[in-house]
Parts: C-alpha cells; structure tokens; sequence
C-alpha cells in the first residue's frame, strides 16, 4: 500500500510539473502569436509594416523553440555581469550553456527599449525564416512575466572588430581568413537580397555585426532594423534614417532612401576595413577631412594599393586578391546606387577573373565644398555606435 501510494503521489508531481511545464510552453506561444500581431510601436514610415501587421509571410508559425525563463537564467548564471557579451539597442547579450552543454547567446529585452520591441518582432519573424551558414541562427525564445528573449547559436571567436581594430589580435587574420571572410559575407548578403524566400534588406551591416564561428567563419547579425521588400519591389524610403555613421550610403543618409545597393555600399566599406584594418572613420582631420574610402581611392589611382593592406600582413596575401578586394569595395561606394554592382556581380567577381569595370571617386569626393563638409563630418564621425540626430541607436 504504502509503495502504490509513493508511486501514486511520484505520479501525481511529475504529471503536475508536466502540466506547469506545458502551460508555460502554451503561454509563450501565444506571446509569440502576440508579438507577432499585437505590437503597436512599429513606426507608420517602416518599409515592411503592412507585411510584419499580420505575422510571419502567409500566416506561417515562427520555426523556435520555446525555452522557460529558469532554464535560461540557469544557463547564464542569472544573467551574471561576467556572463554579459555587450549591449545594444535591444538591450544586454549574455553568454549562456544549457544543461546539455550547448552554449548560446542570449538577448534579453531591456523593458524601457521601445527601440527593442521594433528589433524584437523582426528578428522573430526574419531570422526565423532566414537558413544560411553566413547568418546567425536564432534557436528560440523565450517570453515569461515581463521578460523577452531571443536564444541565438553562440559564435565564440565573438565580433570580427575585436580583431580587425586590435593590434595584436589583427595579426591573427592572415590573408586566407580574411578573403574567406568577405567571400562569406558576399554570399550571406546575396542570400539575403535574392536567394532566401523573403527578399531582406539588413540596413545595418558593420563591422561590430558580424560574428565569427570557431573556424573563423563569418555569420552577418543584428537583423533589428531589417526590412522586406515585396514582389518587384526594388527602393523604399523613410523619414526615420537609422544606421551606423560611415557604413550608411548617401542616399540614405541624404534623402532616407534605401535598397539593395544600400546594403552593397555598407558592404564595400566592410571589404576595405577587413582588408586594411582601419576605420572608415580613422582619417579625420579638422584641416583635410578624408576617410577610408578617398584614401583608398587616392591611393589606388596612384598606384599605391599595397599601402592600403593592414601591414601586419607583410608580405602573406595574395597581391591578386588583395586587388580584386580593394578594386571590388570601392565599386560597392561608389556615390550613385546606379553605379555599384549587386552582390550577384559582386560574389561572381569574387570568385573569377571577370573584368571590372573603372571605380569612380568616393561620394562627395568633387561635390562642392559645403556638401562636402556635411558629408564627411557625418562619415568621419565615431562610429563605434550609431549616431543620427533622427534616430539613433
């Protein structure tokens, strides 16, 4: 008797935290269904609002799994400040392992970010639906009480910056690794704009975005301020200018318009970063503004491209494809969209020896002088994180 009752009270626990367990799973469903269609902060000028109001594209679920906030706050320790990757406008990114010793990174959702729920219902949606080796993958959610967050795969050589810009961890990317890098970012972007089944524009590529698995493989990131672009939809426009100063063209800047050739342009200034090690913001001076791009550009019609390849390559890269790098990005800035290539042009030119075409000047390189000055205190200002006066992040 007493044994069956043991047994009979085990069952009746398990069958209760079973329960407990499948209500809270209930629960963060219907958040997602939620998030999906309930939130009201997505700005009237959002490119994609008409498409984001009703949920993932025709009436899809999200493909996440669904994790319970003890799992998680176990995972990091209760969100301890040594497990804290960085932050940004969603809010704090820890480093996590769950139980079966897989690790993640978590983004938690900071409860004052409005600019957090915006980039919250996007990556839900985008990244949910969005499959390719040079895109972070986001492996869940979790919503419970006051508390959203998103569980991505961790990469755990971190952010491409915190080598590139670093002296000493610059040295680590031989040449192979970095050709390999932006070979993998170009096919990444092209799966963005033309091969996925949402056609995406990230508006955001920088350097601090990209991430880097352990064999130093690059993952593009941060799809907050992603936008969809429908059927033929080719250019959209907002009066809410978001980005990061020195990686936004200048028709964004400028006017708030943006396409694929927006995300081209961000592109080349992240070639010719990766192949010199230098911020496009490094060349600031009050007498003789000047930034990556004209130098790059100046130096290149001078015939003096190797002076722009990061010197702690010596003489280790392939002077071929340290051209075609350089040649390539300064094609992806040029001051007309008209005139950059697509990533399509831009991944087949990587891979060949197909003829490119002349690079012009770099925007605002023969403007006049007041556009000028505007332009490049704008693209020479410290772009460690973003500043706009519209909108910053």
């Amino acid at each position: 008797m007493a044994s069956a009752a043991c047994a009979i009270c085990v069952f009746g626990y398990l069958f209760s935290r079973m329960a407990d367990q499948r209500g809270t799973m209930q629960r963060s469903l219907k958040r997602v269904k939620r998030i999906l269609i309930g939130f009201k902060h997505i700005p009237e000028d959002s490119a994609n609002k008409k498409l984001l109001k009703d949920g993932v594209p025709n009436g899809e679920e999200p493909e996440l799994r669904l994790y319970d906030f003890a799992g998680i706050a176990d995972a990091t320790n209760n969100f301890c400040s040594t497990n804290k990757l960085g932050e940004g406008g969603f809010g704090p990114v820890y480093k996590g392992k769950l139980q079966n010793g897989q690790e993640i990174a978590v983004k938690r959702l900071s409860k004052s970010s409005r600019q957090g729920i915006e980039e919250l219902k996007n990556e839900v949606i985008l990244i949910s639906k969005l499959q390719h080796r040079n895109l972070v993958k986001l492996l869940g959610y979790c919503g419970e009480g006051e508390e959203d967050m998103l569980v991505y795969e961790y990469m755990p050589n971190k952010r491409l910056d915190a080598f590139l810009f670093d002296s000493r961890e610059s040295a680590l990317l031989d040449w192979n690794k970095r050709f390999n890098i932006i070979g993998g970012l170009a096919r990444g972007l092209l799966y963005l704009h033309r091969d996925s089944q949402l056609r995406v524009i990230h508006r955001d590529l920088k350097v601090s975005n990209i991430l880097l698995d352990e064999n130093m493989n690059p993952k593009i990131s941060d799809f907050g301020m992603a936008r969809i672009f429908e059927g033929n939809q080719t250019i959209a426009n907002t009066s809410r200018v978001v980005g990061t100063f020195g990686y936004m063209s200048p028709e964004y800047i400028m006017g708030g318009t943006f396409s694929e050739k927006s995300d081209v342009f961000s592109f080349g200034v992240l070639m010719l970063e990766i192949v010199s090690s230098k911020r496009n913001n490094s060349f600031y001076d009050p007498e003789q503004p000047l930034n990556l791009l004209l130098h790059a550009w100046r130096l290149c019609n001078e015939g003096k491209w190797s002076e722009i390849i990061d010197e702690a390559l010596g003489d280790s890269y392939t002077p071929s494809e340290a051209v075609k790098c350089i040649h390539i990005g300064l094609l992806c800035v040029q001051t007309r969209a008209v005139d950059r290539p697509t990533m399509a042009a831009v991944d087949l030119m990587l891979r060949s020896e197909t003829d490119r075409p002349t690079p012009k000047e770099p925007p605002f390189a023969s403007s006049t002088s007041s556009d000028k000055s505007r332009f490049l205190q704008i693209y020479c200002s410290n772009n460690s994180l973003t500043q706009t006066a519209v909108a910053g992040r």
